[in-house]
């Protein structure tokens, strides 16, 4: 006996489907689809789709944000300072800020990210950070987005130390770099096979924004004239060549064994040979 049909032979109660007999389109799936086609090239939107899940959820970027605000929030509770260009005297005395004068310290070199200079700033990286890192990490998952965000703040204060090495250092700026730079490198090498108008798109906004930060690092390092440590914008760029190496890398390798790929050993000699050289400069060269 087959299953009972309405008057227009649909099967009765079959909520699945819409009016047309076309099976609907949840909620999650259409955020999903919405990931793949901003993320992915067109190719591997269905095998991206097939796969998708939020298990693990983004937790690597959800926590280092919280981490970023909640140390931000210690530090304007604890110590109240000017909140949009300058820095207080709080944050200049953390021992989580990185100061050319403290370098033999050497958690600095990571632990600036957790240290922002003003409310604009935090949500700055906040923002993008947060909506460019959880769709990166729903498709590529923590550990590569993790690896790519922690490569993009090294790399940056790294290239601070060498070539702004009398400046101090705050900010999340060389991790969100990291994350720009890899997902800005996949819409240029994936251009063709997206949609033109949403490549276009992509790669104008990300154009706007960087020119607009860049410019208001620029700002700050040279034009101002606060009592106090200049902050370097050299991480910014360090954590953009990490992204456009690196982060492309991991990126661009989608369901794919990032050790059978020689693009990924020859970042990662690259990586360690940057690495090894700021070091050696650090130890032996800087004038800091």
């Amino acid at each position: 006996m087959g299953d009972p049909v309405d008057r227009d032979g649909r099967r009765m109660g079959d909520t699945g489907r819409d009016d047309d007999g076309n099976r609907k389109v949840g909620c999650c799936e259409r955020f999903h689809r919405s990931i793949s086609k901003w993320m992915l090239p067109e190719e591997l939107h269905e095998q991206y789709r097939e796969r998708a899940n939020c298990c693990p959820p983004p937790i690597f970027i959800i926590l280092i944000s919280i981490a970023e605000l909640a140390v931000f929030i210690y530090y304007a509770v604890w110590k109240p300072q000017k909140q949009w260009v300058t820095l207080g005297e709080g944050i200049w005395n953390s021992p989580l800020t990185y100061k050319s004068d403290r370098r033999e310290e050497a958690w600095r070199f990571v632990s600036y990210m957790f240290v922002h200079a003003g409310v604009e700033h935090i949500l700055g990286n906040l923002v993008m950070q947060l909506l460019l890192g959880i769709p990166l990490e729903l498709v590529h998952k923590g550990f590569e987005v993790g690896m790519v965000y922690m490569a993009g703040v090294l790399a940056g204060s790294l290239a601070s130390s060498i070539f702004d090495p009398l400046s101090a250092l705050v900010g999340a700026s060389g991790g969100v770099y990291a994350l720009i730079g890899g997902y800005f490198m996949n819409a240029v090498v994936n251009f063709r096979e997206m949609i033109p108008l949403l490549g276009v798109f992509r790669i104008g906004v990300i154009v706007i924004i960087v020119g607009t930060d860049v410019g208001f690092a620029l700002y700050r390092r040279f034009f101002t004239h606060d009592v106090g440590l200049k902050v370097s914008f050299v991480a910014h760029i360090g954590g953009g060549v990490a992204g456009m190496t690196i982060g492309y890398v991991f990126f661009s390798a989608y369901n794919q064994k990032l050790l059978k790929d020689p693009r990924f050993w020859l970042c990662i000699v690259g990586y360690v040979v940057f690495l090894l050289f700021a070091v050696l400069f650090n130890i032996f060269l800087s004038p800091a």
